[in-house]
């Protein structure tokens, strides 16, 4: 894993997964992961909050 491409570390010292390795992955592990590439646990209205 690298750090940056596969996960970062956020403002609480949380280690974060990112879409890519969730990606590379390949299957959801239904924890709601802020980065889910498959949109688990999300609502369309917090999708596109996040965009913004």
């Amino acid at each position: 894993m690298q750090e940056n491409i596969d996960y970062y570390i956020n403002k609480d010292g949380n280690l974060v997964f990112t879409e890519a390795y969730h990606l590379r992955r390949g299957y959801c592990c239904e924890n709601k992961c802020l980065h889910c590439p498959w949109g688990y646990g999300k609502t369309g209205q917090d999708e596109k909050s996040e965009k913004k």
